[in-house]
């Protein structure tokens, strides 16, 4: 997975590409630094590029809400198509995000 971030007054997108899976949670540790550095009251993680997500992809997500909440900032997810969405259909993400298409 990679990833790229952009700040727009008190929002921060993060677009992740490629394939989302443990072998990601040094780099997604990393990610959560950086983001943790930024005032936003919204973070949007843009999961479009996304193609393929595991359980612990899905389980990083979850550290992300944990880390927005300690700042009190909203974490959307949006954009997640096949099998990604289905993942998150399954795993009832909807009643733990906000989603967006």
């Amino acid at each position: 997975m990679n990833y790229t971030t952009a700040q727009s007054g008190d929002t921060i997108k993060v677009d992740l590409v490629g394939r989302f899976t443990f072998g990601d949670h040094s780099s997604f540790r990393k990610l959560i630094e950086e983001i943790r550095g930024q005032s936003a009251e919204t973070q949007i993680l843009d999961l479009s590029g996304v193609e393929f997500i595991d359980s612990a992809g899905l389980g990083m997500l979850l550290l992300a809400r944990d880390e927005g909440e300690k700042i009190r900032a909203t974490v959307i997810l949006k954009g997640a198509q096949g099998q990604v969405k289905r993942m998150l259909e399954v795993a009832r993400f909807d009643t733990l995000f906000k989603l967006e298409d």
